[in-house]
């Protein structure tokens, strides 16, 4: 049997792609030596960007799995090095698009990412649950795709994620833990086990800032921010970051059929327009409950909810998620229902909620049809 090619070992190893950095182990120059023996064995070297990098063995398990299927290839060995100081800096100089470490704060999202907040009037609606799935669904479509949590109280992507490690940080750029392929940055990610949060107004503007201006966020599609319930700094925070930046924020408010939880959600609307964020469209959760045993729809909640929310803010109703236990334990186990049970009713409505909103921008008819004011 003929041995493999250079080019031919070359092409396997681009096709891996650092699991946090989205970008392969060829184009971030992490592939230090490719050797072949004469017996058909290849012995990879690989410079992490950091010592001790938590997502090693996925890095080897891929570079293995890519090998293997070269023709020739009889065997891998995968070893590992990491970057010095001088090479981590050269590096966050190429992420950056060749300028060197920031002397001044901007946001650091591409200028083609779409940035959706994700909203509700108050908690206990599935804003956290929705947004995890939601962008599981864009991922799945295709989409680049990262989370922000901006509910730095109640933070809960990372265990909904099922993420455990901490973020990789080197030359000043923040490099956000990945799961399920999507980027996420959260507060959780800081602080110890069981670690509470209490912070004032200004800190949490600080926070959110370095969310969005220190991370490498690369070329997203969709960042998703998931929203803390109510109306108070972090929305403000969210608008005026965007706003100064002369950037476009839109927003998808969350409510439950029930008359109270319309109510605050009609204020949250009313905010994100007062912080010239696009309302594009209202979600009901928990919209009904599909009876196990004879499979009836039964509305535990009411209804009409959402469709007396959209019509009272001028957006359309994207979509009327329904009440499945299914969605709880993904969120409790760290696997989505878009991953655990993609043909679920849940899923499968989350997976149309996803479509209509790629599939083409807002048009200005869709959009908020009047001022509304701040209650």
């Amino acid at each position: 049997m003929a041995l493999p090619s250079s080019e031919a070992i070359h092409e396997a190893l681009s096709r891996v792609i650092d699991p946090e950095l989205r970008r392969s182990l060829t184009d971030l120059d992490m592939v230090r030596s490719a050797e072949v023996a004469d017996d058909g064995h290849v012995s990879v070297l690989v410079a992490l960007t950091v010592p001790g990098c938590p997502l090693k063995a996925k890095i080897e398990g891929d570079v293995v799995r890519e090998l293997s299927a070269v023709d020739g290839v009889s065997g891998v060995t995968v070893a590992f090095t990491h970057m010095s100081e001088q090479e981590r800096g050269a590096l966050s100089t190429r992420l950056r698009g060749g300028a060197g470490k920031k002397e001044r704060k901007g946001l650091a999202i591409d200028a083609r990412t779409r940035v959706i907040a994700v909203a509700s009037g108050k908690g206990g609606v599935g804003k956290s649950s929705l947004t995890v799935n939601l962008a599981l669904a864009l991922r799945a479509q295709g989409h680049e795709v990262g989370i922000v949590d901006a509910d730095i109280y109640g933070f809960s992507i990372p265990g909904m994620l099922g993420i455990s490690q901490r973020p990789v940080t080197f030359d000043g750029m923040i490099v956000p833990p990945v799961a399920y392929e999507i980027k996420t940055m959260s507060i959780g990610y800081f602080l110890d086990e069981e670690g509470a949060v209490m912070w004032r107004g200004p800190m949490l503007h600080r926070a959110l800032e370095q969310f969005l201006g220190d991370v490498h966020w690369g070329a997203l599609d969709f960042l998703l921010v998931d929203m803390p319930p109510g109306t108070g700094d972090v929305a403000i925070s969210l608008g005026q970051l965007f706003t100064d930046a002369g950037r476009r924020v839109e927003a998808i408010v969350v409510t439950t059929p029930n008359p109270a939880a319309l109510r605050v959600a009609e204020r949250a609307a009313a905010v994100a327009h007062r912080m010239k964020m696009e309302v594009i469209g209202v979600v009901e959760n928990m919209s009904y409950r599909i009876c196990p045993c004879c499979g009836e729809r039964d509305e535990v909640f009411g209804s009409g909810g959402g469709e007396s929310l959209a019509a009272k803010i001028g957006a359309p109703l994207l979509g009327q998620v329904p009440l499945e236990p299914a969605v709880r334990a993904g969120g409790d186990d760290g696997v989505p229902i878009i991953v655990g049970d993609p043909d679920s009713p849940a899923a499968l409505e989350i997976i149309a909620i996803a479509r209509r909103l790629s599939e083409k921008a807002v048009e200005p008819a869709q959009r908020i049809k009047r001022r509304l004011q701040v209650l």
